[in-house]
């Protein structure tokens, strides 16, 4: 399907330069609109007659060939622009200018990249012929820009510049309008998805084994909350963000060693402190709240920490009226305060390194029978009661049926030829 679309533009694009040859192509004129004169504007009548004798194609096809056009974008209506449509009559369309690179030349004064500049001189030779009035019109918007406020002019370069990432995309990104449905992929993720894949049990597998699977709890001993030596990929997952050490209980414990050398425990001290706040019981917020300010916020506490007087004064107050969440501004502010300045130095620390050389690397114990490392085995469930019940019932009709009476039977035979001898009365 991707391959195919960008087959499509091409040829539009090959259309697209014969119609604006200025012996060959489309007649363009100075149209009146309102009050306002537009230069090289032409109508849908005469882009529909021009496709059809160019191409030699019928008037439908030319028809839908022309709107295809016009919702690529490469000619714009210029009384109808949300009606993307091509109309056969006197309406007024224009050729979508190549300004953004002329204007973005004059913007940077020719400080250009290197595959725009050879986008921008490839433009130059193909439209040679009205490359003064490309200029003008650069020129005219870069000026008009200038003018508006800097909110608005930083939003619609903003805007300008996305528009042209996806429809001209630079060098090694990804084409969104040619890969249709992969275009939601984000080469972040992928990068994400490679980095998480060790730690990843579905893809992965456990180590040493899947407790779910062979009942060993080993795993579940290795990877204990507080566990003296953990594993090697537990520790690896501290250095990948901030937030995956300040998840792992031990990974706090380990960076509270480091913070505590560069005379900074206090920080995690007051930001776990506020965890117990939020998850806590009800019934003692006020008290903890009482308690984490006098020995983190107070002037002169015991374990004071530095926060800006914003942020205190936003604490302070919201003190006043406690609640699960009153501290959050000074929580965050030393969550930033940690991962911005002490994170980095610890994966660096020889704290960091040497939990990481002495980490456990476990191997693995049972032998995997499926490529589905996660896959449950396929074991042998005891049978209902329900099925035992009735198979108790189906052994004694068979027991009954095999201890009969022989008496018993042939009286019965003999009652039955008695009544086949005695005559209809």
């Amino acid at each position: 399907g991707g391959i195919a679309h960008w087959g499509q533009r091409a040829c539009i694009e090959a259309l697209l330069m014969e119609m604006q040859n200025p012996d060959t192509g489309i007649k363009m004129h100075t149209q009146r609109v309102m009050i306002t004169n537009i230069p090289h504007a032409l109508t849908g009548g005469d882009i529909l007659q021009w496709i059809i004798q160019h191409l030699k194609i019928a008037e439908e096809e030319a028809l839908n060939l022309g709107n295809l056009i016009v919702k690529y974008g490469y000619i714009y209506p210029l009384q109808e622009p949300k009606n993307l449509t091509l109309k056969t009559d006197s309406s007024l369309y224009r050729f979508q200018a190549t300004i953004y690179l002329a204007k973005k030349n004059i913007k940077r004064k020719g400080v250009l990249e290197e595959y725009e500049k050879e986008h921008y001189n490839l433009l130059n030779k193909k439209i040679n012929y009205k490359w003064d009035f490309v200029i003008m019109q650069a020129k005219e918007q870069y000026r008009t820009g200038k003018e508006r406020k800097k909110a608005d002019r930083y939003a619609l370069d903003c805007q300008e510049k996305a528009y042209w990432l996806v429809h001209r995309t630079p060098p090694g990104m990804q084409d969104v309008l040619d890969y249709g449905l992969d275009r939601v992929t984000d080469p972040n993720e992928n990068k994400y998805s490679e980095q998480f894949l060790s730690n990843d049990p579905i893809m992965s597998g456990c180590l040493p084994s899947n407790p779910w699977i062979t009942d060993d709890s080993e795993f579940w001993e290795l990877n204990a909350k507080l566990v003296e030596i953990p594993t090697r990929m537990r520790v690896e997952r501290w250095a990948f963000n901030f937030n995956e050490l300040m998840r792992d209980p031990k990974g706090r414990q380990n960076f509270q060693l480091f913070l505590k050398k560069e005379f900074s425990g206090e920080n995690l001290g007051f930001w776990e402190a506020c965890e117990d706040l939020k998850y806590g019981d009800q019934s003692k917020v006020k008290e903890k709240a009482e308690e984490i300010y006098k020995l983190f916020l107070a002037p002169g506490a015991r374990r004071w920490i530095n926060i800006d007087g914003t942020t205190m004064g936003i604490t302070v107050r919201g003190l006043k009226h406690p609640h699960r969440y009153v501290l959050d501004a000074a929580q965050t502010h030393i969550y930033m305060l940690m991962k911005k300045d002490s994170y980095g130095r610890y994966l660096k620390s020889p704290i960091y390194k040497e939990m990481l050389a002495k980490a456990i690397v476990p191997q693995e114990t049972v032998k995997k029978s499926s490529s589905f490392p996660f896959a449950r085995r396929h074991l042998r469930s005891s049978p209902s009661p329900v099925i035992l019940r009735q198979q108790e019932e189906e052994a004694k009709a068979k027991e009954a049926a095999t201890n009969v009476d022989i008496t018993q039977v042939m009286s019965k035979l003999d009652r039955r030829s008695q009544l086949k001898q005695e005559p209809p009365k």
